[in-house]
């Protein structure tokens, strides 16, 4: 920590004059240096996770939509299962706020100092096509998949992904083979687990990652008004 010679000195006469033992000594002479530097991790945190709308889940109203899991939510926020390298998949139709939900459990995994990446199923794959233009497409699966958390929104959101980007269900099985029981992943969809392997275009694939995906993952089916 930081700590000029002038603050030593006061805080070591405060100390003598107030009789503080050690622990309260080394509490009081550390502890705002310590705060700042936390801040300001988690600033960088934050601005390196790219949230498009990151609000704390207090704000949510439990009231507007009771089937949504509540307690879950606030239980997801503690970032135990980011420690425990589990999953989470939200799956709803749309205007349910899945998205800024699982920003909200975002935002407190970056105020747990936990590195977070957010970005949509086309960006990613944006990302990942022109990697390959560059041939560092190993570089660019690499990249994402020393995050302590991903999350990729809008997967599923349009069926010309894979129109666009042929590769799109290899890519997908080797991000999340790449994360598999490393990292934790939190994907939002639209769409029923059952229906994956229709989207993706190929069955086998797309059971693979399915896997790999929902194995030991906690799963948050919205429902409710718009």
């Amino acid at each position: 920590m930081p700590v000029t010679a002038d603050q030593l000195d006061v805080a070591l006469q405060q100390a003598q004059d107030a009789g503080w033992p050690h622990l309260e000594f080394l509490h009081r002479l550390l502890a705002d240096p310590a705060g700042l530097r936390r801040q300001r991790r988690s600033e960088r945190l934050l601005k390196e996770a790219h949230f498009r709308e990151a609000l704390p889940l207090s704000t949510f109203d439990g009231n507007f939509n009771p089937a949504i899991p509540r307690v879950k939510s606030e239980a997801l926020a503690q970032g135990d299962f980011i420690r425990r390298k589990q999953n989470v998949v939200c799956v709803g139709r749309s205007g349910l706020g899945k998205s800024r939900r699982i920003q909200s459990l975002g935002l407190a995994a970056c105020l747990l100092e936990q590195r977070v990446d957010s970005l949509t199923s086309g960006e990613l794959l944006e990302d990942l096509t022109a990697a390959l233009a560059d041939q560092t497409i190993q570089d660019g699966v690499r990249f994402e998949a020393k995050f302590n958390r991903l999350i990729i929104d809008e997967f599923g959101f349009a069926r010309l992904e894979r129109a666009v980007c042929p590769q799109a269900a290899s890519w997908w099985y080797k991000l999340r083979d790449a994360r598999s029981q490393q990292r934790s992943t939190a994907l939002v969809t639209t769409i029923d687990l059952e229906s994956w392997a229709e989207y993706r275009g190929d069955a086998p694939l797309a059971l693979a990652m399915l896997d790999r995906v929902v194995d030991g993952a906690t799963l948050v089916k919205l429902k409710g008004k718009s």
